[in-house]
C-alpha cells in the first residue's frame, strides 16, 4: 500500500522518479525510460522547462503547427498554434484561404480595462462604510504608488475605484471594484499585488475611522484577487461578401449563407448547441493562446462567462444576410498579454511572437479573435453542407493509423484508399488487416 511523502519538492529530479516508480510504476523501467526521453539534451534548456513549475519530471509534448493565409486588416499572418485536436490547424488554414479571396478579415479592440475586486464583510451602517471609502480613496491610491510606478510610466495604472454594496443578496457582503489599464502585459501579478496592498491599507486606516470606533465595527477584507471576467476588455472580428461570392462547385451561395446563418441563430437560441459551438471558437483560440504563452484557463473561463451574461448561454459568434451581403462576427473578452510570464522565457513562444511580427496586446486580441472566428466558420461550413465527421474523421486517420502501429508504405496505401471512402476505426482495421494478407 502506497504511503504519503514528506519533502516531496525537495528532493532531486531522479529522487522524485525513483520514489514515482517504486510507488506508482511498479518499478517499470520503460516508464523510468519514458520520463527521460522527453527530456532537452541542451541541459540549460531542460533546467529552464524545470522551473516553470514545481516537481517537474519531464517535458509534455504538443504539436506546434502554422495556419497561413490569414489576411488581417490588410496585412498577411502566418498563425502558430498549440493543439492536439487533429483537424484545428486544418480547418483554420482553410477558412483563412477562404476568407483570403473574399477581403480577409477585419478587426478591431473596443477596449482593454481589466479588474480585481477587494471583497470585504461589513455589518454597520451602509453611510459609515460610504463615508469612509470615499475619504480613504486617495490615500489607497497613495498606498500602491511604489507598485504601479513602471506601469503608470507607461501609459497604464489604477483607472477608477468604487464601492459595491451586495449585502441584499449576501449579508455583510461589499466590495470595491478596481479597474486597470496594464498595456501589453497580461497583468494579473500587477493586479493582485495593487488590491492586496489597498486591502492592507484599506483595514489599517478603518482602525481610525471615528464612525467604526463608535460601533466597534470594523470592515474585514476576505480575500483580495482579480477576476478574469472582462467583458470591457473587448475585441470584434468579421468577415463579409456579396452572399453570390459564397458559391463554390458543391453549394449555392444563397442558401448556404441562408442555413449558415439559421445555424448560427440555433447556437443563439439554444444553450445545449451554444456550449459545442463556441467550444470550435475556442479550438482556434486557445491554439493562439499556447503557443503564445499566455494562460488559457483564464481566457476560457471569462469568455464562456460573457457568453453567459444574458442569463443564459448562447453563441460568441453572430451572422446576418442583409441587402445581398452576408456578415459574420464575433465579441469576445480577451485579457492577454506580449510581456511577462512565459512570453519571455519559453523559446518557442518567443519564437511565436516572432512568426506574428511582434504584435502588441490589442494586435494580439484581434489575432485570437480571427483565429476562433475562422475555426467557427469552418465548422459550421462543414455542419451545414458535408457533415462534421467526413473532414474531421480524415484528419484523425493518422492517429487511428499510428494507434495500430501501421508502416510508412501501409499509411500512404491507406490515405489514398480514405480519400474516398468513409473513416472510421473498424473500416481502417479492417482495411490494415486485408493489407496485410
Amino acid at each position: 500500500m502506497n504511503q504519503p511523502v514528506s519533502g516531496f519538492s525537495k528532493k532531486t529530479k531522479q529522487e522524485k522518479i525513483d520514489w514515482l516508480a517504486e510507488n506508482y510504476l511498479q518499478n517499470n523501467p520503460d516508464a523510468v525510460q519514458i520520463l527521460k526521453k522527453y527530456w532537452n539534451e541542451d541541459a540549460q534548456l531542460q533546467q529552464l522547462h524545470d522551473d516553470f513549475i514545481e516537481n517537474t519530471l519531464s517535458n509534455y509534448y504538443l504539436p506546434f503547427g502554422i495556419a497561413p493565409n490569414f489576411l488581417i486588416n490588410g496585412k498577411l499572418f502566418a498563425l502558430p498554434m498549440v493543439t492536439e485536436e487533429s483537424s484545428v490547424v486544418a480547418a483554420a488554414s482553410n477558412a483563412a484561404k477562404f476568407w483570403l479571396e473574399r477581403g480577409g478579415f477585419k478587426a478591431e479592440v473596443f477596449s482593454t480595462e481589466k479588474n480585481g475586486q477587494i471583497h470585504f464583510n461589513f455589518y454597520g451602517s451602509e453611510k459609515s462604510i460610504e463615508a469612509f471609502f470615499e475619504a480613504v480613496k486617495p490615500k489607497l491610491r497613495k498606498s500602491i504608488q511604489s507598485i504601479e510606478k513602471n506601469m503608470k510610466a507607461r501609459g497604464g495604472g489604477l483607472l477608477e475605484l468604487s464601492l459595491v454594496d451586495k449585502s441584499h443578496i449576501l449579508d455583510g457582503y461589499f466590495y470595491i471594484h478596481a479597474t486597470f489599464e496594464t498595456l501589453d502585459a497580461m497583468g494579473a501579478n500587477f493586479i493582485n499585488s495593487c488590491l492586496e496592498q489597498m486591502a492592507h491599507t484599506f483595514e489599517e486606516e478603518a482602525k481610525h475611522f471615528e464612525p467604526f470606533q463608535q460601533k466597534e465595527t470594523y470592515p474585514e477584507v476576505v480575500m483580495s484577487i482579480l477576476s478574469n471576467y472582462v467583458p470591457e476588455c473587448l475585441v470584434r472580428a468579421e468577415v463579409s461578401c456579396k452572399v453570390e461570392e459564397l458559391t463554390t462547385k458543391h453549394y449555392d451561395g444563397k442558401q448556404f449563407a441562408e442555413k449558415f446563418v439559421r445555424a448560427i441563430d440555433i447556437a443563439k437560441t439554444e444553450s445545449r448547441r451554444a456550449v459545442t459551438h463556441n467550444k470550435g471558437i475556442m479550438n482556434g483560440v486557445d491554439a493562439v493562446v499556447l503557443a503564445t504563452g499566455n494562460d488559457f484557463r483564464a481566457v476560457e473561463a471569462g469568455v464562456h462567462a460573457y457568453a453567459a451574461r444574458n442569463s443564459y448561454y448562447g453563441s460568441l459568434t453572430h451572422a446576418k444576410i442583409e441587402d445581398d451581403v452576408f456578415t459574420f462576427w464575433i465579441e469576445l473578452p480577451l485579457a492577454v498579454g506580449t510581456v511577462g510570464g512565459l512570453t519571455s522565457l519559453h523559446p518557442l513562444t518567443k519564437l511565436a511572437f516572432e512568426i506574428l511580427q511582434k504584435p502588441n496586446a490589442k494586435e494580439l486580441m484581434k489575432i485570437m479573435a480571427v483565429a476562433g472566428l475562422a475555426q467557427n466558420f469552418a465548422a459550421v461550413r462543414s455542419l451545414v453542407t458535408t457533415g462534421i465527421q467526413k473532414g474531421h474523421m480524415k484528419m484523425h486517420l493518422m492517429n487511428i493509423l499510428n494507434q495500430l502501429h501501421a508502416t510508412k508504405e501501409e499509411k500512404n496505401e491507406a490515405l489514398n484508399y480514405f480519400k474516398e471512402n468513409a473513416v472510421s476505426h473498424s473500416a481502417v482495421v479492417s482495411f490494415l488487416e486485408n493489407f496485410r494478407m
